[in-house]
């Protein structure tokens, strides 16, 4: 396949966008698979559209959800524009899933026999830009004397590999408990069926919280949310409600208020 040069056409949306920029609250959402879209320039990848719509191609509901979140704590959040099939911005750049040839069964005739100059197209356009927003706004967060919180929010299949995810809600963490441990308290003490890194591991998958929360010793962690429970706009808000009450309870602990390395 010949991708040309840009990979993006200036009339097509940049490959990020930024709710509430200039936002008080230390709380940074990210959304890393906002979108199922797909710029002109690599056609529809061989994807069927009905596929492109499952979750092989975008995190459903989780935008929605963001969304709803960055306006309840008026916080900044920041969103992919484009379907994680182009590039995965939450898997580093060589990663064997950033360009996937296959997707839960799925082929991507689209991402196979990529030079090496098609697969860094996608990289500069594309992933790159979407994390140097990141930073800028994490940096603006630094400059005015705040500890920024990242929490991304992604979404999950109720089944995966024959194997039912019984799961509502899984709170993904690595070394930094400070964040995570306390949402599973407060999301547990709800009842709620709440994965402590399930259905995914944040100690094994993932790139946006480790680079940009672990890296620089900020409090971070992965939502993810069945994507059954928030395939309408209902469930959103429900959903939306019970992770902004959890959340609500913890943003003003003084642990994370500091800089602290795991």
């Amino acid at each position: 396949m010949s991708v040309p040069s840009p990979l993006l056409a200036a009339t097509e949306p940049a490959p990020y966008r930024v709710l509430n920029p200039q936002a008080p609250s230390p709380l940074l959402l990210l959304c890393d698979h906002a979108s199922p879209a797909l710029p002109a320039a690599v056609g529809d990848l061989g994807v069927p559209p009905a596929e492109r719509l499952r979750h092989i191609g975008w995190d459903i509901g989780a935008a929605d959800v963001t969304e709803r979140l960055a306006r309840r704590f008026d916080a900044c959040a920041l969103f992919t524009t484009y379907s994680r099939l182009l590039i995965d911005c939450n898997r580093a750049p060589g990663d064997a899933s950033s360009i996937p040839p296959y997707s839960d069964g799925t082929p991507v005739p689209g991402n196979t026999g990529l030079s090496d100059a098609e697969v860094d197209a996608r990289i500069e356009a594309v992933f790159w830009p979407y994390h140097h927003a990141i930073m800028q706004a994490v940096a603006a967060r630094q400059h005015r004397g705040q500890v920024p919180v990242l929490v991304a929010v992604h979404s999950f299949t109720p089944r995966m590999n024959g194997h039912d995810r019984p799961w509502q809600l899984g709170v993904l963490w690595n070394h930094d408990p400070r964040l995570a441990l306390p949402l599973l308290e407060a999301l547990g003490a709800r009842g709620l069926c709440v994965g402590d890194n399930q259905p995914y591991s944040g100690r094994e998958t993932g790139y946006t919280v480790e680079a940009h929360g672990a890296a620089a010793g900020l409090p971070h962690v992965v939502l993810e949310i069945r994507q059954d429970l928030i395939g309408d706009a209902e469930g959103c808000a429900h959903w939306a409600g019970v992770i902004g009450d959890a959340l609500q309870s913890l943003l003003e602990r003084p642990e994370l208020a500091r800089v602290e390395h795991f």
